[in-house]
């Protein structure tokens, strides 16, 4: 099962929504704004996404520069303010059962749709 996990408000993740629609390629969205993500779920995906946490944070946030910015935090620590602040999530996140990725551009779009047909 293919799972996006996707934000309304993003372009970039709804672009990638589209062409999963279009692709006719089923596929099941968490819309993890309003359905928090768990840490263990978390956890999975930055395992599957083979990175540290601290690489899925969107630097560019206001929460971020506010809060968080040239602090050093542990995994751990990154995890959880991931958890308690899910718009520092990068979107969209594509999981294609053990493997995962972060999709930002029409390449791996592509790449992934092809793989999947």
């Amino acid at each position: 099962m293919i799972i996006i996990y996707h934000n309304p408000r993003c372009s970039k993740s709804r672009n990638v929504l589209n062409a999963f629609v279009q692709s006719e390629i089923k596929f099941q969205v968490v819309e993890y704004l309003s359905n928090s993500l768990s840490e263990e779920t978390l956890r999975e995906l930055i395992e599957k996404l083979n990175s540290k946490p601290e690489e899925l944070v969107r630097k560019n946030e206001n929460i971020y520069k506010q809060k968080y910015k040239g602090k050093n935090y542990s995994d751990d620590e990154w995890i959880k303010i991931m958890v308690e602040n899910p718009k520092l999530i990068q979107r969209p996140i594509v999981l294609i059962e053990s493997r995962a990725f972060i999709v930002r551009d029409e390449q791996t779009i592509c790449k992934i749709l092809n793989n999947e047909k």
